[in-house]
């Protein structure tokens, strides 16, 4: 059924799949679930948010207290740490660890590309699957692995894709990875701001020059980017308190945050940009306009009053100035914190944090800064400051907790091309080749790649209920399960076992070439099938793994004897079944 079958067993390793999948599909998830509803919360108390303050220092830091929790740390933090980075930072402060990743700086993808733009011959065109492919190159050797996770986070909240209107222009989607990389640890008031002027988003959102409107000729601003700079990347569509549950009425109802007029009225601050270089219709008379950020052409800018949220920009204020204002006005709504913070610890730590966690994240947003466990602050002081408002989602106490002792909705699925660079990553790739991977071309076998969602409501929605499972009865969301179905869950086992096994087929000659793996520290003890499935177990979960799934795969490992004759052979087949069957295994599947 599996392609390793032919290096030893078989009927016993195709029915641990085949239950491994089930498990994926049933009552894998009730450690990912979550309380989110599409754009809001789930659960409600009072009909007032409660007042910010500076959220209260953390305890002492259990984060790299050992290599175990410096492995499931580095797993929710970063890729996933390597054997060297998980057996030098055990036992040291991560404070240390979490300002150094911070004094990193960001890493450029837009050189890349241009460069290989330039260097095409007359005529061709760089395809636009480069964009995951130096993405997915940078997250397995970069060193900067916080700030590229976090954009890797960033890109799933503020979404862009190479699907649709951005497939022909891999330098308009470099440019914007460029600016989530060099605002991941900035200020998500500028953040937003440098999205909205970046030629991908207003491609993808359709308001690259988006004229203002004409009554006579019942022409109207382009709605898109209005509604979905409200809805998805800033406040959502209920009203919630600082811990991310729902303001109610007096009637008991969820408070709608907007209307329909609302976004008619945003609508018109986002009239009249187009590219740098041109007359704001020929944007390709400048090539660079593409991978600028955008330029107002006051002529095409709306000149009326703009009245949303309850606020009104006046009418004759210019265009530049109307998106400070608009901006302003968004960001500085009492949503801003819950909802912005909820999401971002889903996309690192767990899909069902508490009201108490949100609301401490949401305090470090609202405070600006973060005092990390060793009385170091990080952030500086102004609202939005996302170095605290990631120490905060890092460090807090629930993101810490201990596995074994945690409730059964916390933690979350590993989406599938995280566990892929956290294979790559472990097992010592630094020269990886992701585009000359034949098999990296197809994201549909295991439902996501890099900035390839299908729409901007990304490859899940935050408060995705899984109809029919343990999680959906309970009334929990859990996000990645809308990506998780029988077809997707077979679909990585065959993926991942054919970089695994270095079955991958690559479009060069090079044997070294795509992505590839270095087992020889496994080879080493690979006769003593327990030392094996332990070391596996601490490296990629953090022993997580129950011990039922270990005494199976102890067991099958025995299955392959270790003969004179033909010993490296022997080691490398044990190798492989025992990685196959860890990284398949719910334990591993499930971040705990």
């Amino acid at each position: 059924m599996y392609r390793y079958l032919w290096e030893g067993s078989v009927a016993n390793v195709s029915k641990l799949y085949k239950s491994n999948v089930r498990t994926q599909l049933n009552a894998l998830l009730f450690a990912s679930s979550i309380a989110l509803s599409a754009c809001g919360g789930g659960g409600s108390s009072s009909s007032a948010p409660p007042t910010a303050g500076p959220p209260p220092p953390p305890p002492v830091s259990k984060a790299f207290s050992t290599p175990e929790t410096t492995s499931v740390f580095l797993g929710k933090a970063t890729f996933g740490g390597t054997e060297t980075q998980v057996a030098t930072l055990a036992d040291t402060e991560v404070s240390d660890w979490i300002v150094s990743e911070f004094a990193k700086p960001a890493h450029e993808f837009l050189p890349e590309i241009l460069q290989e733009i330039e260097a095409l011959p007359d005529g061709e065109r760089l395809h636009i699957r480069r964009i995951p492919d130096v993405f997915l190159d940078h997250a397995i050797a970069g060193d900067d692995q916080l700030r590229t996770r976090m954009v890797f986070a960033l890109s799933e909240i503020l979404v862009t894709s190479i699907e649709g209107s951005l497939s022909n222009k891999p330098a308009t989607m470099a440019h914007y990875m460029d600016v989530l990389s060099t605002n991941a640890f900035g200020n998500y008031r500028e953040l937003l701001e440098d999205v909205t002027y970046s030629p991908a988003m207003a491609i993808y959102l359709t308001y690259l020059r988006n004229r203002k409107g004409n009554p006579e000729k019942g022409r109207v601003p382009d709605e898109n980017y209005a509604r979905e700079l409200m809805q998805l990347f800033t406040i959502g569509v209920v009203e919630l308190n600082l811990d991310g549950t729902p303001r109610l009425d007096g009637s008991g109802n969820q408070i709608e945050t907007y209307t329909n007029d609302d976004i008619v009225g945003l609508s018109k601050v986002f009239t009249g940009l187009s590219t740098q270089g041109s007359d704001f219709w020929s944007i390709n008379e400048d090539p660079t306009g593409i991978y600028n950020p955008l330029v107002m052409f006051p002529n095409y800018h709306s000149e009326l009053e703009k009245t949303f949220l309850g606020t009104t920009i006046p009418a004759g204020t210019s265009g530049d100035d109307s998106i400070d204002q608009a901006l302003d006005i968004i960001f500085n709504h009492p949503n801003m914190a819950p909802f912005f913070s909820r999401q971002l610890i889903q996309r690192f730590v767990s899909s069902n944090p508490n009201p108490s966690y949100v609301q401490r994240v949401s305090a470090a947003f609202e405070a600006g800064t973060f005092t990390l466990p060793d009385g170091q602050t990080v952030g500086d002081g102004r609202r939005g400051d996302l170095k605290a408002t990631l120490a905060a989602v890092l460090l807090d106490d629930e993101a810490l907790q201990d596995a074994d002792n945690a409730p059964a909705e916390f933690g979350k699925i590993r989406e599938p091309i995280l566990r892929f660079v956290h294979w790559a990553r472990i097992f010592g790739e630094t020269t990886p080749d992701a585009g000359d991977e034949r098999l990296l071309k197809n994201g549909n076998l295991i439902g996501q790649f890099p900035f390839s969602s299908k729409s901007v409501f990304n490859f899940y929605r935050p408060g995705y209920v899984a109809p029919g499972t343990a999680t959906g009865e309970a009334g929990l969301t859990a996000p990645e399960l809308q990506i998780i179905n029988e077809s997707s869950a077979i679909g990585y086992i065959n993926f991942i076992n054919e970089f695994i096994y270095n079955f991958s087929s690559t479009y060069s000659d090079d044997p070294d070439g795509g992505v590839n793996a270095d087992y020889s520290s496994l080879l080493e003890i690979a006769d003593d099938e327990q030392a094996l499935v332990d070391e596996l177990d601490m490296l990629l979960t953090g022993s997580s793994l129950s011990n039922e799934s270990k005494t199976n795969m102890v067991n099958l490992l025995k299955e392959i004897p270790i003969s004179t004759e033909a010993a490296n052979e022997d080691k490398l087949s044990r190798v492989h079944l025992a990685v196959s069957m860890t990284m398949t295994d719910p334990g591993y599947i499930v971040q705990r």
